[in-house]
């Protein structure tokens, strides 16, 4: 199954007090799984609890991970956590003995975590509601990534039909070119002054045709091109198979341009190699 490394997804819920819970969920390309948390302060807790679940049904990739929580529109105002509140006094008295000239606002007491409170809630409740959540928006997120995936087979199918056309027009131009040079070497012996052996001619001929055959790369390309497509219906993540295939696929379309000694097999080398770069960077974004 060819997976993108890039994705979104997202979703609202409900929760049992009348709020509302979000989360957003984006990717893009990394060797490793780094995972990025943004959370409300109700929320903190069940961070543990989310990185577990992100990192058990995703393996590589740079996520940001954003949760919201909305109070309902019934709910009462904050109010003062007055434990915290006390304990912090506490602290201030026995750091002004030590630090007389400290002084602390009331609102810098008030953003101090904690000193202000909404109304309480169901912690458990509010953890079945925040995986259940966390759990549709991943189903989502992995439907996009296969999606894009599959997109992006398609891409790499298209190119390899057009790497395949090319290497049978190479092969059909191959007698061709054998001839031409055969007649180019003939007409250029005959202007010798003095006639040459013909038999020391036609091995000097048959080892140079030699060494501009290219029929094993021809050979090892459909190869290569069978390997492609069968490893693009694989359901496990393929991009470093992908990535060997496309080393393989550079050394013989380097090989062909290397032996060309025409223009229209030089053209086709060039033009392969285009090919294999792109397909080159699709695979980069693939799992």
């Amino acid at each position: 199954m060819i997976r993108s490394m890039t994705a979104f997804a997202s979703g609202e819920r409900n929760t049992a007090d009348g709020g509302v819970l979000g989360c957003e969920l984006r990717a893009v390309n990394h060797r490793f799984l780094e995972l990025g948390l943004r959370l409300p302060e109700e929320l903190r807790a069940y961070e543990p609890l989310l990185r577990e679940r992100v990192a058990a049904r995703i393996s590589r990739g740079k996520l940001d991970l954003v949760m919201r929580l909305r109070a309902p529109e019934s709910a009462s105002g904050l109010h003062l956590n007055e434990a915290m509140v006390a304990e912090l006094a506490r602290l201030n008295l026995d750091l002004t003995s030590k630090f007389p000239g400290l002084r602390i606002s009331l609102t810098e007491l008030l953003q101090y975590p904690g000193v202000l409170q909404g109304r309480g809630v169901d912690a458990e409740a509010m953890q079945r509601e925040v995986l259940a959540l966390l759990d549709a928006v991943l189903d989502d997120f992995i439907a996009a990534r296969e999606r894009e995936g599959g997109k992006l087979a398609v891409v790499i199918g298209e190119r390899g039909d057009a790497i395949a056309k090319i290497a049978g027009e190479v092969r059909t131009l191959v007698p061709q070119i054998r001839a031409g040079q055969r007649a180019k070497l003939e007409a250029r012996l005959a202007d010798l002054a003095q006639p040459a052996d013909p038999g020391r001619i036609e091995q000097e001929l048959v080892l140079w045709l030699q060494k501009l055959d290219v029929d094993e790369e021809l050979d090892r390309l459909d190869s290569h091109l069978s390997e492609l497509r069968r490893v693009l219906k694989q359901k496990e993540p393929v991009g470093r198979r992908l990535d060997f295939l496309l080393q393989e696929f550079n050394r013989e379309a380097n090989t062909l341009g290397s032996k060309s000694v025409d223009a229209r097999t030089s053209n086709a080398a060039v033009e392969l190699k285009v090919l294999i770069d792109q397909i080159r960077e699709q695979i980069q974004n693939i799992e």
